[in-house]
């Protein structure tokens, strides 16, 4: 590991914890909305903003001339060439409702690629982690996706948009596709289940309309692990279609939901 990704792994982990631990020791009892985005059902709470200015104000102290792209607004471009990507909470809905399955997902990129994920889920008891080329690890133990089953026997993961129009479509895809798999499941947190497929929990897992926060971490961490991630066919993951699942499964989901038009509303 270079000397550069050792210090941005260091840098992630510490970023991520620190803010799981704030959103986990400090989740207020009356916790509200505090904002909405894409619609009524998209919210923001007061933790998701205090847990990404925790997290930037870190990075400003830690590594000054990095840049930042953050889910609640913030955004520089930096000198270093270095990015971090932050999503402060993802699945805030599961964290309002009071639900285990939320992350903080922390990436670092630079010259378009990203060098380190790490995806930190409290509530788990888990830090997902990865270095570009060096395999990924939840917590010590590193993690493998399993073999690719039958498309008949495969546990596929996805998630559904916030705008009504959109979500409508989404669930006409998992309609035609639920009879074709074992079954599906809507864990609520996009990096969760990528980091899902890496340790073998889920078979695969695909999802219209993500932001780069939503995956940039928990594509590396599937991938490191031994998933192919793309979206559509000679595509890479985008808010078009992300999809994740390993080789002899990847191929055969793709395809599927490239015929069910899972890339547009």
């Amino acid at each position: 590991m270079t000397d550069l990704k050792t210090e941005l792994l260091g840098v992630a982990l510490e970023a991520a914890h620190r803010a799981g631990a704030f959103l986990r020791d400090g989740r207020p009892d009356d916790l509200g909305v505090a904002a909405t985005k894409s619609s009524a059902v998209d919210v923001v709470t007061e933790m998701d903003i205090a847990s990404e200015k925790l997290i930037t104000d870190f990075f400003a102290e830690r590594r000054p001339d990095d840049g930042v792209l953050g889910e609640e607004g913030a955004s520089s471009e930096g000198s270093s060439g270095v990015q971090w990507v932050i999503d402060p909470i993802d699945g805030t809905v599961n964290y309002l409702y009071g639900r285990p399955d939320w992350s903080v997902s922390i990436a670092a990129r630079k010259d378009g690629e990203t060098l380190v994920g790490v995806v930190y889920a409290p509530m788990r008891g888990e830090t997902y982690r990865a270095v570009l080329g060096e395999g990924a690890f939840v917590n010590d133990k590193p993690a493998h996706t399993r073999p690719a089953p039958p498309f008949g026997q495969a546990l596929v993961g996805t998630g559904f948009g916030y705008v009504a129009e959109r979500r409508a479509h989404q669930a006409e895809v998992a309609r035609e596709l639920i009879p074709l798999v074992r079954d599906i499941r809507r864990g609520g947190s996009a990096a969760i289940d990528l980091c899902d497929v890496a340790i073998g929990r889920l078979d695969a897992y695909y999802e219209r309309g993500l932001n780069p926060w939503d995956f940039a971490a928990g594509d590396l961490v599937a991938r490191e692990a031994g998933a192919l991630t793309g979206g559509r066919p000679g595509e890479a993951p985008s808010g078009e279609l992300t999809i994740a699942a390993p080789p002899g499964l990847f191929e055969d989901l793709q395809a599927r939901l490239e015929e069910l038009g899972a890339w547009h509303d």
